[in-house]
């Protein structure tokens, strides 16, 4: 299993900008093709906000498009999430994970929180 510490959150107000950061660590870490960032607002279900495969495609979900950039350091195995013009329905605790296709396949770490408001 491969263990995850997120880091970067915080309080920011609407339209400011934070960069998250994912690294990795464990057994078989270093294997995986894909990357997720996803989020869990409260009481919401936890929701996909963007992935990197290993050859550099990315995808969003449509509500951050534009505003979010996932990008990934492979020599660190460190993985980012670049968030500009941050918004309120922007808040939520923020996770990463890794796997080789559609889905993450390891186990959840404690996330970091992101909290948009004024």
């Amino acid at each position: 299993q491969v263990q995850f510490v997120e880091s970067g959150g915080g309080l920011v107000q609407p339209g400011g900008s934070l960069r998250l950061s994912c690294a990795a660590s464990g057994r078989g870490a270093r294997t995986y093709t894909m990357d997720f960032w996803y989020r869990q607002a409260p009481g919401k279900q936890r929701e996909l906000v963007a992935t990197i495969s290993s050859d550099g495609s990315t995808n969003y979900a449509d509500s951050v498009k534009g505003r979010f950039t996932i990008s990934r350091d492979n020599a660190k195995n460190t993985v980012y999430l670049q968030m500009n013009s941050l918004k309120p329905e922007d808040t939520a605790v923020y996770y990463c994970n890794k796997g080789y296709g559609a889905v993450p396949v390891n186990s959840w770490g404690q996330g970091t929180q992101v909290t948009v408001s004024s």
